[in-house]
């Protein structure tokens, strides 16, 4: 196995999503969402640790991601939380998929084609409160939910809304998620006085979770929350990104580090060669903008992170060694959203970025 490996802490997955039970109550089920590889994470292992600590629905983005678990044996209920192809329902039908449906359209492409598979579908009903992302809008539920009832192979499992500002305390932006859950409740009430019965009622991402009550309805879908990054940091990071020092060499005074010259040798050094680089995701962003851990001590990236390797400055003196260990994040060090901070992006983004090239080793099964 390779130096560079991402630790995937389980325990600290479990110890989140007793979290989110513990603030959502009882009631509510809890949807992981395990889209992207599970945020970087790797579905298959999050999704079974996740359903043995308790969750009950997954959520992928796309077919195939929801093929992988129903591969590896993940029967679990799963929402396919994106807008599908026509030509994706045979799939979605025979892996047993619960699409989430915005239009007319749509819901006859679903009942067509689990007519032909001779299955019913169960699909939930998406409603734009205020995201402008995929959804019918509000008043527009009730006619919706009417064509999915009166059509003979589709039934309605649920209706769902996203909350776009949930993790803001700003106050223009606690009004707007008041305001969209307002809205959501106003469509799920009509669809109740259509005679029809909504399902598995839910709204709460990681923000609603933590900051808004009243959006927990029957389901939690709390994502980054659980992977240790809680909009007001009470969960623990799941990911740790680590490598090893493969090789030291002595630089003299004015001597230049790595890709243009971006770093000259302030004095007589020690520079340590990692190999991590951007090509597994270590954002070349963080050239000379960031500290590796090794033994407890922190040392400075030096010049330009490369596709494969970096270079750190161990100083003229030194206590590591050739081949000791080096944490580039993870909990209890920077982790990924203090690297997000540095870049003006978010955690989500750091976590993804890690890629299949770099082994995922998972500590605490």
């Amino acid at each position: 196995m390779r130096a560079t490996k991402a630790i995937i802490h389980l325990d600290n997955l479990r110890r989140n999503i007793q979290a989110a039970r513990k603030k959502a109550g009882p009631h509510p089920k809890i949807c992981v969402p395990v889209k992207a590889d599970a945020y970087g994470h790797g579905a298959v292992a999050i999704s079974r640790c996740a359903l043995e600590a308790g969750a009950e629905y997954l959520g992928v983005a796309t077919v195939p991601e929801g093929a992988e678990l129903r591969s590896a044996g993940i029967n679990a209920p799963t929402l396919l939380l994106s807008q599908a192809l026509p030509e994706e329902l045979p799939d979605i039908i025979s892996q047993e998929l619960m699409p989430m449906i915005s239009d007319g359209e749509f819901i006859e492409e679903a009942n067509r084609a689990a007519g032909l598979a001779k299955k019913r579908l169960v699909v939930h009903l998406k409603v734009d409160t205020g995201m402008g992302r995929l959804g019918c809008r509000p008043e527009d539920a009730s006619a919706l939910a009417e064509k999915i009832v009166s059509c003979e192979n589709i039934a309605l499992g649920g209706v769902a809304t996203h909350l776009s500002v949930s993790d803001s305390l700003e106050p223009g932006d606690m009004a707007y998620t008041k305001e969209q859950l307002r809205r959501f409740q106003e469509a799920v009430t009509s669809i109740r006085k259509a005679g029809i019965e909504p399902g598995i009622v839910h709204a709460a991402n990681s923000g609603g979770l933590v900051y808004h009550e009243d959006s927990y309805f029957d389901m939690i879908r709390p994502g980054i929350f659980l992977y240790g990054y809680s909009p007001d940091g009470s969960t623990e990071p799941v990911m740790e990104l680590r490598s090893a020092v493969v090789a030291i060499k002595n630089v003299k005074k004015g001597e230049a580090i790595s890709y243009g010259r971006t770093w000259i040798a302030p004095e007589d050094t020690l520079i340590g060669v990692i190999p991590a680089g951007y090509g597994d995701g270590f954002p070349r962003l963080l050239s000379s903008n960031h500290l590796v851990c090794i033994k407890g001590k922190t040392y400075p990236v030096a010049g330009r992170i490369c596709m494969d390797q970096c270079m750190i400055d161990l100083g003229p003196e030194t206590e590591v060694q050739r081949w000791d260990e080096a944490i580039i994040f993870g909990p209890g060090f920077t982790n990924a959203a203090d690297i997000a901070k540095k870049l003006n992006t978010i955690s989500y983004e750091i976590t993804c970025n890690i890629n299949k090239r770099v082994p995922r080793i998972y500590e605490n099964p």
